[in-house]
């Protein structure tokens, strides 16, 4: 198995917003002016390290700010909540409080996590503030098109606001809960990470390591189904290298990958992948304005460097043997050509 270092290139940067995705934005309500900037948060005077249930140090801290600035903050924070959750008006601010404004010290996006609780019953949710990047602004969208999920984020500007997606973190569900497992749910969660892989390969959403995503638990009559959501999308169509494409490429899948081998033949493996390329040929069907709007977007921005897109045209082209892939000249047209022949592929089938 590669390792990441040899998988991943150099630090993604990050990729300003473009007057056309930003038109975009505006055209489908992702963008709304906000309070509070993400450079504004940066100006907390101290911190100390957040540790989760075990004592273990999470790679967040959990800042403090000047009483002053506290104030101005809360105020800000609890005003994006409403924006995000609702339609902005100030009548529930006085029932809301920031419990906590949480730092990332640990990846590219260093977002800042906020935890905002209603007072009335003690009910809270997070969200999450970052600096805006294309890339991570892509991710978003396509995986509101082409996923079971709908995302709820806002831009303004240099910053981005993010709802928090719940579930269990891939790692401490890997190490702490799939032992304990039946083997029927782990047949069931095996053929959930083969729907989840094949769409994030064929999206071109890079880097989904066990702590880019969560598994979601639901209780359904005498059974528990399992779900598996992204929550990083810094790397959407940036990498070169097609197997950072590829889930079972990172060390941290490999038992995930090997409860794959074991729970299910090659057969059914074949039939998830088909099912998930249907499921979001039929997504793209159903709103195709939107998609290829997106998608004329990202083929007039600049996500990546040369370098990246021509190996990855390589790669693609080693991979499934299409040389259409050489006509494209950025990671918009490479996107659109694997889309493009996924929703081709489901039109010929459906029509037989």
């Amino acid at each position: 198995m590669a390792s990441e270092e040899k998988l991943m290139s150099k630090k993604k940067p990050a990729f300003p917003i473009s007057e056309m995705l930003n038109e975009y934005l505006k055209k489908h309500n992702r963008t709304i002016k906000i309070p509070i900037f993400y450079d504004d948060l940066l100006r907390f005077q101290g911190s100390i390290v957040v540790y989760d249930k075990n004592d273990e140090d999470t790679l967040w801290v959990r800042t403090y700010y000047s009483e002053f600035d506290r104030a101005e903050i809360d105020n800000s924070l609890k005003k994006i909540y409403t924006l995000l959750h609702s339609d902005g008006n100030d009548d529930t601010i006085p029932f809301l409080n920031i419990d906590a404004i949480d730092y990332c010290t640990f990846g590219n996006s260093k977002p800042f996590r906020v935890k905002v609780r209603n007072i009335l019953n003690d009910n809270y949710t997070y969200f999450y503030v970052k600096k805006t990047d294309a890339s991570r602004v892509y991710g978003l969208e396509l995986e509101h098109i082409l996923s079971p999920q709908n995302m709820n984020f806002l831009v303004y500007k240099d910053t981005l606001i993010e709802e928090h997606i719940a579930g269990i973190p891939g790692d401490d569900f890997i190490k702490d809960f799939l032992p304990k497992c039946t083997e029927s749910e782990k047949a069931q969660i095996a053929k959930e990470f083969v729907k989840f892989k094949e769409r994030c390969f064929v999206r071109l959403l890079g880097d989904m390591r066990s702590y880019n995503y969560v598994i979601t638990p639901t209780h359904d009559f005498d059974h528990i189904v399992y779900k598996i959501r992204a929550i990083d999308f810094d790397q959407q169509s940036f990498e070169g290298n097609l197997k950072v494409y590829n889930l079972q490429f990172m060390k941290e899948n490999f038992k995930m990958v090997e409860m794959v081998g074991k729970k299910l033949q090659n057969s059914s493996i074949l039939q998830y992948k088909i099912e998930e390329r249907s499921f979001m040929a039929k997504r793209m069907i159903t709103a195709p304005k939107r998609t290829a709007h997106l998608i004329k977007c990202m083929k007039n921005d600049t996500i990546s460097f040369p370098e990246n897109v021509t190996q990855l045209k390589q790669d693609l082209i080693n991979y499934v043997g299409d040389i259409a892939f050489k006509k494209n000249q950025n990671m918009g047209e490479i996107l659109e050509t694997i889309l493009e022949f996924v929703k081709r592929n489901y039109l010929n089938i459906s029509t037989k």
